[in-house]
């Protein structure tokens, strides 16, 4: 398998988002649900429990829980070919890249260590990211022991890692 990303220009500058990834070579692909950062004691059906910490701190639990999902189901960061944030308002200047949620250099940080390329300054895979004015969930918000509403959800895409896609099938 091999993937190419393709930087973004306008004009000379580089743009902190891929244009585009190639992938030739595969059998399969990994697409992610949606992820939001909860509380251990999150019950949906109960609803009981709520979104972990401020903005940043949500942006590092989903990324971290993106990684873990991706290794559970054979695949890693370095495989990324898409992401898709859903960032909650306000946005004070009108726009997603104003609002106190986007947090562009949490994400940096996260990526540096196991993923540089995928650092915004380097040549990230294509994104999207899209402004709501609710999540999925109307019931992730504070609890009692939670004062945080969740403000971000991000959805993934990858390939599989090599073994899995030489055999076609997903880890156990």
């Amino acid at each position: 398998m091999n993937l190419a990303t393709y930087k973004k220009f306008k004009g000379d500058r580089l743009m902190p988002w891929g244009k585009g990834t190639v992938v030739t070579g595969s059998k399969g692909y990994v697409f992610l649900a949606g992820n939001t950062a909860t509380a251990e004691d999150y019950d949906p059906m109960n609803k009981r429990g709520g979104a972990v910490g401020d903005p940043a701190m949500q942006w590092r639990a989903i990324l971290a829980n993106i990684k873990s999902d991706l290794e559970e189901l054979g695949s890693s960061l370095e495989h990324l070919v898409k992401l898709t944030y859903y960032v909650k308002g306000p946005f004070p200047n009108g726009g997603v890249l104003g609002s106190p949620n986007y947090c562009l250099d949490v994400m940096d940080e996260f990526f540096a260590e196991p993923c540089p390329k995928h650092c915004s300054y380097n040549n990230p895979p294509p994104s999207e990211l899209i402004g709501v004015a609710a999540l999925a969930h109307p019931d992730l918000r504070p609890g009692s022991h939670v004062p945080y509403k969740s403000q971000i959800e991000l959805r993934a895409a990858s390939m599989p890692d090599a073994a899995w896609a030489v055999s076609g099938h997903p880890p156990n």
